[in-house]
């Protein structure tokens, strides 16, 4: 009967999951949330106590596309009522003159954001804690930080919840019937909506199976590594920035944040890791991982323990070949809409995905240009 049917279902509690069931359920769309397993959890690529935030991309369309995640951020900080956004700054450093670093500069240029280029000699005054050649550089983004994302997460579904949203976790979808209302199986029961949006993580791929429609998303284990501070406070929040080498002083980026979660220690990680099967996270070796890093930080943080990382937590990217997610309609249903392949950078973006992926929901143009994040872009996937 119609009154058993939602106007959408969203499929996967994650972030980009949460942001867009709560950007329906604030235009009065009636949106039933999906997550396979009991809520909270931390199987997937939304846990954890922090993310980093910023507008220094490389590319333009996503320091736009900040801007606004910027102000979504912070109103939704303030409607939640606690810290989500912590807008402490963000560093991306590298060679003085990279391509990467002056992209990133170009960017904030043109977009008139708040900046300030750091020359060699600034940088390595500004950041004493760390080791780099005397021709590294910064880009300083005042409006960058950190995100608490158990928090933001909790904020996202709590809105959802307020504004009238269902969740229902522990329901696993194993088959969805495509139609003009979209039968969405689960052991539990059998949900349906005339609208359905799949935001499905590293699962992502089993999830559009019974689609017909086959994605290069590679879900790859990332070791999230802390490092003990040799003298304490030295790296603290204010004088460590979140950061960015976009320089691949190592092999693989690595990002790291400054002593939050743990007193005394550091986030310090490789923007990569071994492609796994989401089901069996844990079972892929990683040594040459933390072999990498810990070269890393023992090369460029004297100030900090580095034998080996003190904590060595668990995450999953899901990457696709150029990094850039996919915010698209299905290419033969056009009632499912499909956010994927986030590639470890779409947390801070989230607020913009959730309202790009519920205008394709609602019928809608899209707010900005989603030419970089069609499915077209890779060739002869579809089995259609």
């Amino acid at each position: 009967m119609a009154h058993n049917i939602y106007d959408v279902v969203v499929v996967g509690a994650g972030i980009e999951g949460s942001a867009t069931a709560n950007y329906l359920a604030k235009q009065g769309v009636k949106t039933l949330l999906l997550e396979q397993f009991p809520l909270p959890h931390s199987r997937g690529s939304s846990h954890g106590q922090s993310r980093i935030t910023r507008k220094a991309y490389p590319e333009v369309f996503y320091t736009k596309m900040m801007l606004e995640a910027t102000d979504m951020w912070l109103e939704l900080q303030n409607n939640f009522g606690c810290e989500i956004f912590r807008q402490s700054g963000f560093v991306s450093m590298g060679e003085y003159d990279g391509d990467v670093l002056m992209a990133v500069t170009q960017s904030l240029l043109q977009l008139n954001t708040s900046h300030q280029v750091l020359t060699p000699s600034e940088f390595k005054t500004r950041f004493p804690m760390m080791k780099y050649p005397e021709t590294f550089a910064g880009v300083l983004d005042f409006d960058g930080g950190l995100l608490r994302a158990d928090k933001a997460l909790q904020a996202f579904q709590s809105e959802f919840t307020r504004h009238g949203g269902v969740i229902m976790d522990g329901c696993k979808v194993i088959n969805i019937k495509p139609g003009l209302v979209v039968a969405i199986e689960t052991p539990n029961a059998i949900f349906r909506g005339r609208k359905l949006v799949i935001t499905a993580g590293p699962w992502a791929s089993a999830v559009l199976k019974p689609l017909e429609l086959d994605l290069p998303l590679k879900p790859v284990r990332i070791s999230v590594c802390y490092w003990k501070e040799r003298e304490c406070g030295s790296h603290s929040s204010g004088k460590l920035l979140p950061f960015y080498d976009v320089n691949g002083s190592a092999p693989y980026d690595i990002y790291g944040l400054p002593c939050e979660e743990y007193p005394g220690h550091v986030k310090i990680c490789l923007h990569h890791g071994p492609e796994i099967d989401p089901d069996n996270r844990d079972g892929v070796p990683d040594s040459w991982v933390l072999d990498l890093i810990t070269k890393y930080v023992r090369d460029h943080f004297p100030g900090l323990e580095t034998c080996s990382p003190s904590i060595v937590e668990t995450c999953i990217y899901t990457n696709t070949p150029d990094k850039h997610p996919i915010l698209d309609k299905h290419p033969r249903w056009k009632n499912i809409i499909i956010g994927a392949g986030f590639s470890g950078h779409g947390f801070k973006l989230s607020p913009v995905v959730g309202k790009i992926l519920g205008q394709f929901a609602l019928g809608e143009t899209p707010s900005y240009d989603v030419t970089p994040f069609r499915i077209d872009r890779f060739k002869a996937l579809s089995r259609l």
